[in-house]
């Protein structure tokens, strides 16, 4: 079955909230998913029935169904954690909510970087990096920060060990090739489709060379 195609505006599929959300090119954002706060990197995606607040979102992340990024906190130091004492309006005991508190949880932002992939189920507190190229298990409650290239499994998760050698990673990350152009991508793709020690000899030098229409 041919799945639909992408564009560079973004796919939103049905039952969908977007509060104060940012978009690149080729996002797509699953079904019945809620989204506040949150800037979306190049390619990125994010299957069903995810919640995500406050998060910043890389490039060619990849983030399957029912994951929370960004899991807000409850005032703990109070007298009550119950949400009447900043959401006043709402139980009229306030003309204004207490937007402090508010700004304060927005600047709690999780980062979730390049060619990474969030499994299904998963948790991402806030304030939490999960690193290029990094893996988080599924039903993972990540609770501190994931290195690069690093997998991350259980509760709370815990780096288990890294896809590659730290050569591979090194290489992986000076090419960054999550910053190349469409064209450029195109252009690679039976190189990215192949073993990471070709893909790393054929472009430690730089991204391919390719001709726009504009530039022919």
């Amino acid at each position: 079955m041919n799945e639909p195609k992408l564009a560079t505006t973004p796919t939103v599929h049905a039952n969908v909230t977007l509060h104060e959300v940012t978009f690149g090119v080729y996002n797509e954002v699953g079904a019945d998913s809620h989204l506040e706060h949150v800037r979306y990197g190049d390619y990125a995606y994010n299957g069903p029935r995810c919640i995500l607040q406050n998060v910043d979102v890389g490039p060619f992340a990849n983030i399957a169904a029912a994951v929370r990024i960004g899991a807000t906190a409850h005032p703990m130091e109070r007298a009550t954690q119950h949400h009447f004492t900043y959401r006043r309006v709402m139980y009229g005991f306030a003309e204004e909510d207490d937007e402090a508190f508010f700004a304060w949880r927005r600047a709690q932002r999780a980062v979730v970087d390049a060619d990474t992939w969030i499994g299904h189920g998963a948790i991402l507190m806030p304030g939490v990096r999960v690193g290029v190229g990094a893996v988080v298990g599924a039903g993972a409650v990540v609770t501190r920060d994931v290195a690069a290239y690093g997998i991350a499994v259980g509760t709370p998760a815990r780096v288990v060990k890294r896809r590659f050698d730290d050569d591979t990673v090194a290489a992986l990350l000076e090419i960054a090739w999550w910053r190349w152009s469409h064209d450029q991508l195109r252009a690679a793709l039976e190189a990215f489709s192949g073993p990471v020690d070709a893909f790393i000899e054929a472009y430690r030098d730089g991204p391919p060379n390719v001709t726009t229409e504009e530039g022919a």
